[in-house]
């Protein structure tokens, strides 16, 4: 298995029928997750495009996660985790954290993700909106949004199969100023693994 470190990014290079075992390691962890072509980074997993694919907000055993140009990039083959997942919420970032009251600089997924990228020699031409892995976020009344703390118990895990060559990268989410990584607020490490 693969750390991915608490605050911190992971990227790999997945070819096509490989899959990837995200295990949330203590339970409340929640992984941003993005996948690029790896022939041509500017075609990448969209979740405004998948959410009209799939038909639904949260993705499911079986669902495939499309590209900015409609092509499966990712599909979701197994699910141990209660299958909450969000694809509504951008990534975090500096700004973000600015907004939430923090005065110094503060880890972020928008930055893992650049650092992930680079430690594989490539650059993301953009932040796509990410996959964003175990988080809940509870849509209220067809309107209202909550951030709720993970439904995912230790161990549980999800795991996604390539669709096309592709570079996948997980940032275990730094959040710590609202409760998304569990009730106290403590961002912890994830790890994966390759199958198949």
């Amino acid at each position: 298995m693969i750390s991915i470190p608490a605050r911190s990014g992971k990227a790999l290079q997945l070819r096509v029928g490989q899959s990837v075992k995200v295990i949330n390691t203590h339970g409340q962890q929640v992984v941003d997750t993005w996948a690029f072509n790896a022939a041509d980074l500017g075609e990448f997993m969209s979740m405004e495009h998948a959410r009209v694919a799939m038909g639904h907000i949260i993705p499911k055993v079986g669902d495939r996660l499309v590209t900015n140009r409609r092509r499966a990039i990712l599909q979701i083959v197994e699910d141990t985790s209660g299958g909450i997942h969000d694809t509504l919420i951008a990534a975090c970032d500096r700004w973000r954290y600015e907004l939430l009251g923090c005065p110094t600089f503060h880890d972020n997924c928008t930055d893992n993700l650049a650092a992930a990228m680079r430690e594989l020699g490539f650059v993301a031409p953009e932040t796509p909106s990410p996959l964003n892995l175990f988080m809940n976020i509870p849509v209220r009344d067809g309107d209202h949004i909550e951030f709720l703390p993970p439904v995912s118990t230790p161990g549980s895990y999800v795991t996604l199969q390539a669709g096309m060559d592709c570079i996948v990268v997980f940032s275990a989410c730094p959040q710590d100023m609202i409760p998304i990584n569990g009730a106290a607020m403590i961002p912890t490490e994830a790890h994966f693994e390759i199958v198949g």
